[in-house]
């Protein structure tokens, strides 16, 4: 169906004409032009816009309307192919339109239409049609011959019945052609006539001075489709209903355009994607079909300078300034802003904001720059890139252009430019923007010839995307770069790269071969292998060699960043292992003390405090944490990335449920389950645990359902991952699929070696999965292994879920003794949500067991501190215990507030919340800033708080609304 008219609007009593759509003003003076002309009156009306806006459908309405009051219906059209002019000798109106020795009585159609206005069969009103020609420029036939051969013929047409001739495209014919018929109509007002003509608006061709002093004429001037148009017309190309996030994006790509309506709507279909705003989204990173060509053909109906500002914006993107683009099309800034103008009106361009211009869509950007041909969009983005560095553009926005443009990005400013902003790229953690900005830089082949160091920074980009690539760079130039700082960077790039893909020993080689026989050699050794631990973490074939073959020396004294780096990545490993705890810890600590974020890397810092989460401090973590991302500004994003996991971890295993699902969404962005670094897996498995810990398993599926199989690797982080989706699957009583996802997990973890049950807690919910599947043998063993691990290391938290999942396990014999002493080991720990766990098992336990009065007891502490951890499937856990035990809770437990803190806590907290800095406190005090720390984290704790911005309004109002109130438990 041809929408191209536009709104329901009925022509005459009882039709509604099917392609209008917003019409009505516009059929109701057609409608009265064909009233007057059948009662013998002449008439003359312009319908002028836009290509797309609706003449042609406006005029085949009015010819209908002329058929069904009994008007003879002449139609033709301009047409700029064909060389013979309209009216001319060889081919005049008379005998090319009408034939009145017709027998019939109707007109004989002997001249064609070309495209979709090939005449009906069964023409029911004596409709013909014949071809405006355009003129031939060599010889144009004076004006009265034309006119004497249309007053006969009109004049002769009209002596048996009033005439409708509608001439569509008149502004492609010859304007003497025009000019005459105009004039008749001017001179024979005895003639029930009705002239129609369709005339699209060119910037560079106005109508004919004749319009103007016609008292008769009528313009009618069609206007673009508003929403609920767009979404009337798409309705009927589609058959479906408009989501109105598609109708907004719809008609903000097509200005309302009839005719790019339905080709969006034809592209999207040609795609196979959704009528939706998603869809359209999906679409505009590319060419649409049909929508496209329209909009290239509605492009190249302007004028010349209209289409170079097109290209121009679409090369320059959104926000373009007007003295910009003009630079760029090579055109005066007014006729720039004329062209903008006339572009806005047909719905290609908008304005942005103050002398700022856009094109209407990023699916007409893409529009445009396909027609563009491909030697004009490499000269634009060229003369682009340097009108840009002119003007003091941002580094990233010339980038672009250059890499567009190859030639200009061999400049020696552009070079450095791209340079620059490789580095930013690096900093922002996207290393593959930062290879293709480099390699622009260095020819193919041409290494040898290129500055050394701009190899190196290429390989060091590569060495993270195109490993092989950068182990090649990097080693080409390992020996031609300039003093020892660059070359250690070099190095450090390869080795790194040489052990993430598994070259362990070509790694330790280049270690060996280094000079250790002064410090700073031997600080340089430490670097590396510190680096080469780091590496190693990203390949388990290349971690398990690795470990075999090098020192783990954990007595080394920290006093250099060197040597706290190395100590951070062994502390890291032996605690992972389960193995020379203490020292590992001590190791652990001394890197802390003894490092700041100014003077050590901050992964070396994260590193040493992983080793203290993992040895259940996650409180002293979670500092750590905190501290490096204050100071994120110098962090490359890929590693904040990496901290936002371990801060979430560290949170969710101190129970701090809001503050995991904060920290972990920003570790993810907006990046997709199946391009997450192995940092964002970290922070996917925190998450889902976190949601699970929520009580959200509709939120943690449908995140779960992101990341497609194939995108799970052997890097450990992925082993984290599967024990979350196992939890996940027990959440879903699906125990059979948590048991798979679970002893998988179990199984990676061992070959990683992260035996450690303070490390990870998948053995706990395999446990569970087991119990659930009716394997309470196998349950038993992963319980009794952890708390024997875990008392051994004295690991609180680890002993006490272990416990706990012992006592689950076992038979009913000794299960109160044991879940009392999980409960006991817990309530030192810090780790909130898992005693909170533990009294509930315990207050089941001992409902189960009969002790009625104690259970209740114990279920209204876990009620209570599972509702204000927000842990609400283990509060609506106890909550259904209560009600079992005889209890009536009337509602959500009350938030413990500022009324639970101790005397310390309440000071300390005061003092925070009125700006002072720890050290500050400590010295008013008279304590020790490490127990300043310690009672911060206790509060924020208690008060469910995120960190010190919160304090003041805590500390100064009831928290929680309704649930400041005391709470009313049970009767």
């Amino acid at each position: 169906m041809n929408t191209s008219g536009a709104h329901d609007q009925e022509l005459s009593a009882g039709r509604t004409h099917p392609r209008l759509v917003e019409r009505e003003r516009e059929t109701a003076v057609l409608r009265d032009l064909v009233r007057r002309t059948a009662a013998g009156r002449t008439g003359l009306v312009v319908v002028k816009g836009p290509a797309g806006i609706g003449r042609t459908a406006l005029l085949r309405a009015l010819a209908e309307e002329a058929e069904r009051r009994g008007l003879r219906v002449v139609e033709t059209a301009g047409a700029r192919e064909r060389m013979l002019r309209f009216g001319s000798p060889g081919a005049p109106l008379g005998s090319a339109a009408l034939d009145t020795s017709a027998t019939d009585g109707h007109a004989a159609a002997r001249g064609g239409r070309s495209g979709d206005r090939a005449e009906r069969s069964g023409d029911r009103g004596g409709r013909a049609r014949a071809p405006f020609a355009s003129p031939d420029a060599t010889a144009a036939p004076p004006l009265h011959g034309p006119l004497l051969t249309y007053r006969q013929v009109v004049g002769s047409a009209s002596v048996t019945r009033p005439t409708l001739l509608s001439v569509d495209d008149a502004d492609r014919a010859d304007l003497e052609s025009i000019r005459a018929l105009v004039r008749l109509m001017r001179t024979r007002h005895d003639l029930p006539v009705l002239l129609a003509l369709g005339w699209r608006d060119r910037e560079e061709q106005a109508a004919p001075v004749e319009w103007a002093t016609r008292s008769t004429l009528e313009v009618l001037r069609p206007r673009p489709l508003s929403g609920p148009g767009v979404a009337t017309v798409v309705r009927r190309v589609a058959g479906t209903a408009v989501e109105a996030g598609f109708q907004a994006g719809c008609l903000a790509a097509t200005g309302g355009i009839p005719s790019l309506v339905t080709g969006l709507v034809a592209g999207l279909g040609e795609l196979r994607l959704p009528l939706t705003g998603a869809g359209l989204e999906a679409a505009s990173g590319g060419d649409i079909p049909v929508f496209g060509a329209r909009v290239r053909r509605l492009l190249h109906g302007q004028s010349p300078v209209a289409v170079r500002a097109a290209q121009a914006m679409a090369v320059l993107g959104d926000g373009t300034a007007t003295t910009t683009g003009a630079g760029l099309a090579r055109v005066e800034t007014t006729a720039f802003t004329r062209s903008l103008r006339r572009l806005e009106a047909v719905g290609l361009a908008r304005a942005s904001a103050a002398d700022t211009w856009s094109l209407a869509h990023p699916a007409v950007r893409h529009a445009v720059l396909t027609g563009t041909p491909s030697r004009t969009r490499t000269d634009l983005h060229g003369r682009a890139a340097r009108l840009l560095h002119d003007s003091g553009a941002p580094a990233g926005d010339i980038a672009g252009h250059l890499l567009a443009s190859p030639a200009v990005a061999r400049e020696p400013w552009a070079r450095a430019l791209l340079r620059e902003e490789a580095r930013t790229a690096s900093l922002r953690g996207a290393a593959e923007h930062a290879v293709r900005l480099l390699r622009s830089c260095v020819p193919p082949g041409r290494e040898d010839t290129c500055d050394p160091v701009l190899v190196m920074e290429l390989g060091i980009a590569e060495s993270r995307v195109d490993a092989e690539s950068g182990i090649g760079h990097l080693t080409s130039v390992l020996d031609r770069l300039p003093g020892p700082g660059l070359r250690l960077t070099a190095l450090s790039a390869l080795v790194g790269a040489l052990t993430r893909t598994g070259r362990t020993g070509r790694a330790a080689q280049l270690l060996a071969a280094q000079d250790t026989g002064s410090p700073s050699g031997r600080a340089r050794l430490q670097l590396l292998e510190a680096d080469m631990l780091l590496a190693a973490t990203d390949n388990r074939e290349a971690y398990t060699d690795l470990l075999e073959g090098v020192s783990l020396r954990l007595d080394l004294p920290g006093a250099t960043a060197e040597e706290r780096a190395l100590l951070a990545g062994r502390a890291f490993i032996a605690v992972s292992r389960g193995e020379r705890l203490p020292q590992a810890l001590s190791a652990a600590d001394r890197v802390l003390l003894s490092g700041t974020p100014l003077t050590d890397s901050p992964v070396s810092l994260a590193a040493a405090a992983a080793a203290l989460a993992y040895a259940d401090r996650p409180a002293d973590a979670a500092h750590v944490y905190q501290q490096l991302l204050e100071g994120a500004d110098a962090v490359p994003d890929h590693l904040r990335a990496g901290l936002l996991a371990l801060d979430g971890e560290a949170a969710q295993r101190l129970g701090r449920i809001d503050l995991a699902l904060r920290s972990t969404a920003q570790a993810l962005g907006s990046t997709p389950g199946a391009r997450v670094t192995h940092h964002q897996t970290l922070a996917l498995a925190v998450r889902l645990h976190a949601l699970l810990d929520r009580g959200d398993v509709v939120t943690a599926d449908a995140l779960a359902g992101t990341v497609p199989p194939d995108a799970i690797d052997d890097a450990w982080q992925w082993s984290e991952y599967l024990a979350a989706r196992g939890r996940l699957r027990l959440a879903q009583d699906d125990p059979v699929a948590a048991v798979a996802d679970l002893t998988e997990c179990g199984r990676r973890q061992e070959l990683w070696q992260r035996t450690n049950p303070a490390a990870s807690p998948w053995w706990y919910w395999a446990g569970h999965a087991h119990l659930a599947a009716g394997d309470p043998a196998e349950a038993g063993r992963l319980a009794t292994r952890a708390v024997d691990l875990a008392h051994s290391a004295d690991f609180p938290v680890a002993l006490g879920t272990a416990l706990e999942l012992l006592a689950s396990a076992g038979g009913e014999r000794g299960r109160l003794q044991i879940l009392e002493d999980a409960e006991s080991v817990l309530a030192q720990s810090g780790a909130a949500l898992s005693l909170a766990r533990t009294r509930v098992a315990r207050g089941r336990a001992l409902l189960r067991a009969g002790h009625v009065g104690p259970a209740r007891k114990v279920l209204r502490r876990g009620w209570d501190e599972s509702h204000a951890l927000g842990a609400h499937a283990l509060h609506d856990e106890a909550h259904g215990l209560l009600l079992s035990a005889g209890a009536r809770p009337r509602r959500g437990a009350a938030s413990r507030g500022a009324g639970e803190l101790t005397r310390s806590e309440k000071q300390v907290a005061r003092l925070a919340a009125a700006g002072r800095t720890n050290l500050q406190i400590a010295e008013a005090l008279f304590v020790t800033r490490r127990t300043v720390e310690l009672h911060l984290t206790s509060v924020y704790r208690k008060l469910g708080l995120s960190g010190r911005k919160e304090l003041r309004s805590a500390l100064g109002r009831p928290r929680g609304g309704a649930d400041a109130a005391p709470a009313r438990h049970d009767r």
